[in-house]
């Protein structure tokens, strides 16, 4: 069933498709990871895309005709404090009215490795609905567990180690980072950027 323009109250093309904007497809919420526009030689353009379902964080790559119109999805990020999971969900406060959610788990599990109990994110809702929690592109995090640096271990020298976060997540820090130390890990990759 088609609608007509008048009753939309606004749409999005393929053309003004952005990383990180989210569009709704076929019912479903998805969140755009990435976009190419292809002009083969022959036929239509059209748009490649990676999408990651905003319900479970399952990721998808649909291609879409060039033109094609979908139903935006308002986004609003709201700063909250992270309390606890569970193991099924993921606990959140608004640190003004004191109201807490909860997200499953499965959907904020790759934001939790990087978030401390306690901790203020930025949780995204999604139509009124919470999603996903938004993370600075680097956090500090003191390591809790690794082996001991040998003697001759310094920052020119290769190799490393693993190490484990006080979040519980575990990273391969340099040789000479030493239990207690806090590091810079890149939130979107996983890697150690430097000491804090």
């Amino acid at each position: 069933m088609a609608f007509a323009p008048a009753t939309l109250p606004f749409v999005i093309s393929t053309n003004q498709f952005r990383n990180g904007s989210h569009i709704e497809v076929d019912g479903v919420v998805f969140k755009i990871m990435e976009f190419q526009h292809v002009k083969p030689g022959k036929g239509g353009a059209f748009v490649r895309t990676k999408l990651r379902r905003a319900s479970d964080g399952a990721s998808i790559d649909r291609t879409f005709r060039a033109g094609e119109k979908f139903r935006p999805v308002r986004t609003e990020a709201r700063r909250m404090q992270f309390l606890y999971a569970d193991g099924a969900e993921a606990h959140f406060m608004d640190t003004e009215s004191y109201e807490q959610i909860a997200v499953a788990q499965g959907t904020v599990e790759e934001a939790l490795r990087w978030t401390k109990p306690s901790s203020e994110v930025d949780v995204l809702f999604i139509d009124d609905e919470p999603s996903d929690v938004q993370l600075p592109s680097a956090v500090d995090l003191e390591i809790t567990e690794t082996e001991p640096g040998l003697r001759g271990d310094t920052a020119s020298g290769g190799g490393t180690k693993p190490a484990m976060l006080e979040t519980g997540a575990s990273i391969n820090v340099p040789l000479f980072i030493e239990v207690g130390e806090r590091i810079r890990v890149d939130t979107r990759s996983g890697d150690y950027v430097s000491r804090a």
